[in-house]
C-alpha cells in the first residue's frame, strides 16, 4: 500500500482551501491545511497556503517556519524567499532577512521590490552605504518606482547628503504627486538645509493633500513656535498626536505667559499617572521651571534634582590609540551637509544620523558611548527617580551629530526634548582661561518666562571644564549650552540623543 504521506490531496480540497484564504477565513484556512499536511507532507501548496493563512494572521513565527518548509519542496521560488524574508523582519531576525531577500534576487534577478525591501532592512541597521546601493539597484530595474525614490531620500538624508535627499524626494513627488510623506520629508531637509520658506510650503503641501497627517502637522507646529506664534501652533500639535504633542502644547502655553492653563492642563496629564510613570524629561523641564517660577513643590518626579545625575568620564580608547585621529579624520573629510540651525554661532552641526554612517571611527564610537551608558545606569542605580528606576533597557541613538566651533562660538542654551539621555564626547578643546568654552547645565534656557521677583540666579546651573577624551552624559531634561571662548582653536564635539528603541518601522516596505 501506498504511504498516505506521499499521495496528493484530492482537487476538491485544494480548491476549499483556496476559497478559505481567499475570502479571509485564514483560521479555517489554517486549521484545513494543517489537516491536510499530516497527510500529504510533501505537497508544496499546502505549505504555501498554511504560510498565507498564518502571515494573515501575523503569526510571523509560525509563518516563517512554514515558509521554509515550503522552500524545501520548490527552493527556486522567489517569492517565497521574498515572503519569508517579511516574516522574519517582523520578528527582527534582520540578518537572516537579508539572506532570504538575496535569495531572492538571486533567483530573479529583476525583483524591485526585493531591492527595495532589501535596502529598508539594510537601513534598519544602520547600513547607510549599502541601503543606499541597494535602492539605486532597484530604481535602475524600475525608475517608476516612486516609493523607491522616497526610501533613498530617507537613507541619503540620515547620511548627511542633503541635496541629494531633496533630489530624491522630488523625484518620488514627481512620479506620485499625493505622495504626501514625501512631501513632508522634503519640508523636513529643506528645513534642515535652512530653507524655511520653501519647507513650509513643503508641509502645506502634504497638509493640503491629508489635513490627519501627523508628521507634517507637527512640522507646522514646530515652525510656528520658531515664529513665536504659539497660540497657532497648539492646534498643529494636537491635530498630530505625536510623539511629545501634549508637553509642546504646555510649552506653547509656558512660553506664552498663559500660566493657570498651563498649570491645569499639567495637573491634568500628571495626576493619572504613577509615580514611576512620570517618564517624560520635556515635561519634567517645564514643571520644574514652573514650580521654581512659583515657587511650589514640583509634583512631576522624572529627576527631582537634575544636576545631581551629570555624569563625567574619560573614555581611554580617545586618549590611548588611533580611534581620536581616525573621529577627527572623517569629521574633516567625510561628505556630510551641514545642519543649519539659530542656536549656533561660529560653528558648524552636521546633518543626519552620524552614528547610523558607515565610518569604523563613529561606529566605534557608538559602541564606546553605549557601554558608557550602563555605566552611567549602574553609577546610579540606587537613586529613587523615574530617570533610573524607569531607565530603558534597549535604547538607540535617536541623533548624532558633530558641532565644531571656532573662535567666539557658542551655543545657546536648550534642551533635547526626544532624548531621555543626552550627552557629548570631546574631540578638541580651546586653551582658555576660567570657564571659556565649558559646558553649563541647569534648569533655565530657551528664554523661559521668569517672574519678579525670581532672576535667572534663582535656576541652578552648573559648569564642567571637558579635557580632550571625556564623556558627558545627562538626563535630556537639563537645559545646556556652550559658554563662549575667544581662543583660536578649536572646540569640536559629538553630541547624541538615546532614548527607548523602537522595532524597526516597516511602512515603507513593498
Amino acid at each position: 500500500m501506498a504511504n498516505s504521506n506521499s499521495a496528493q490531496p484530492k482537487p476538491q480540497d485544494i480548491q476549499q482551501l483556496i476559497g478559505l484564504l481567499n475570502s479571509g477565513q485564514l483560521p479555517q484556512a489554517e486549521s484545513l491545511a494543517k489537516s491536510l499536511i499530516g497527510k500529504h507532507a510533501n505537497t508544496f501548496i499546502l505549505h504555501h497556503i498554511l504560510s498565507l493563512a498564518l502571515d494573515g494572521q501575523q503569526k510571523f513565527a509560525e509563518s516563517m517556519m512554514s515558509y521554509k518548509n515550503a522552500l524545501k519542496l520548490q527552493p527556486n521560488t522567489p517569492d517565497l524567499w521574498f515572503n519569508l524574508a517579511i516574516a522574519q523582519t517582523h520578528i527582527q531576525q534582520l540578518d537572516d532577512a537579508i539572506t532570504s531577500y538575496q535569495k531572492a534576487i538571486q533567483i530573479k534577478p529583476d525583483f524591485f521590490e526585493a531591492y527595495g525591501n532589501l535596502g529598508t532592512v539594510l537601513q534598519a541597521q544602520g547600513k547607510l552605504i549599502a541601503a543606499i546601493e541597494t535602492y539605486q539597484k532597484g530604481l535602475k530595474i524600475n525608475p517608476q518606482d516612486a516609493r523607491a525614490y522616497f526610501n533613498l531620500g530617507t537613507a541619503l538624508r540620515d547620511n548627511g547628503a542633503l541635496n541629494d535627499a531633496i533630489n530624491s524626494y522630488q523625484k518620488a513627488i514627481a512620479l506620485f504627486p499625493n505622495y504626501t510623506d514625501a512631501h513632508n520629508n522634503l519640508g523636513e531637509t529643506l528645513r534642515d538645509m535652512g530653507d524655511m520658506d520653501a519647507a513650509v510650503k513643503s508641509y502645506q503641501a502634504a497638509l493640503t493633500l491629508n489635513p490627519s497627517h501627523s508628521q507634517a502637522n507637527y512640522n507646522m507646529a514646530e515652525f510656528l513656535v520658531l515664529a513665536k506664534q504659539y497660540a497657532q501652533a497648539t492646534p498643529y500639535f494636537e491635530a498630530s498626536q505625536l510623539d511629545d504633542w501634549q508637553e509642546k502644547c504646555l510649552y506653547c502655553l509656558y512660553k506664552a505667559e498663559n500660566f493657570d492653563a498651563f498649570k491645569t492642563r499639567r495637573d491634568a496629564l500628571i495626576t493619572p499617572l504613577a509615580r514611576h510613570q512620570h517618564c517624560s524629561p520635556f515635561l519634567a523641564t517645564l514643571s520644574t521651571h514652573y514650580s521654581i517660577n512659583f515657587a511650589t513643590p514640583d509634583p512631576y518626579q522624572f529627576c527631582m534634582n537634575g544636576l545631581d545625575f551629570v555624569y563625567r568620564q574619560s573614555i581611554p580608547e580617545l586618549t590611548n590609540g588611533t580611534l581620536l585621529a581616525e573621529l577627527l579624520h572623517d569629521i574633516q573629510t567625510a561628505d556630510i551637509a551641514e545642519r543649519k540651525q539659530g542656536r549656533l554661532t561660529n560653528g558648524q552641526q552636521s546633518a543626519g544620523n552620524l552614528f547610523k554612517r558607515n565610518e569604523r571611527s563613529f561606529q566605534t564610537l557608538a559602541v564606546l558611548i553605549k557601554q558608557q551608558f550602563l555605566a552611567y545606569k549602574q553609577y546610579f542605580a540606587d537613586a529613587d527617580c523615574a530617570l533610573i528606576q524607569a531607565f530603558p533597557d534597549e535604547l538607540e541613538f535617536t541623533s548624532s551629530w558633530y558641532v565644531k566651533m571656532q573662535q567666539g562660538g557658542h551655543l545657546n542654551a536648550h534642551i533635547h526634548e526626544i532624548g531621555w539621555i543626552s550627552g557629548a564626547v570631546y574631540l578638541a578643546m580651546p586653551q582658555t582661561n576660567g570657564l571659556e568654552g565649558a559646558f553649563e547645565y541647569g534648569t533655565h534656557g530657551d528664554d523661559y518666562p521668569i517672574l519678579p521677583p525670581k532672576n535667572v540666579l534663582s535656576f541652578p546651573i552648573a559648569q564642567i571644564m571637558p579635557n580632550v577624551g571625556d564623556i558627558v552624559l545627562f538626563p535630556s531634561s537639563l537645559f545646556h549650552r556652550t559658554i563662549p571662548f575667544n581662543s583660536a582653536d578649536n572646540r569640536i564635539c559629538i553630541a547624541f540623543d538615546l532614548k527607548p528603541s523602537n522595532s524597526i518601522n516597516r511602512k515603507n516596505n513593498y
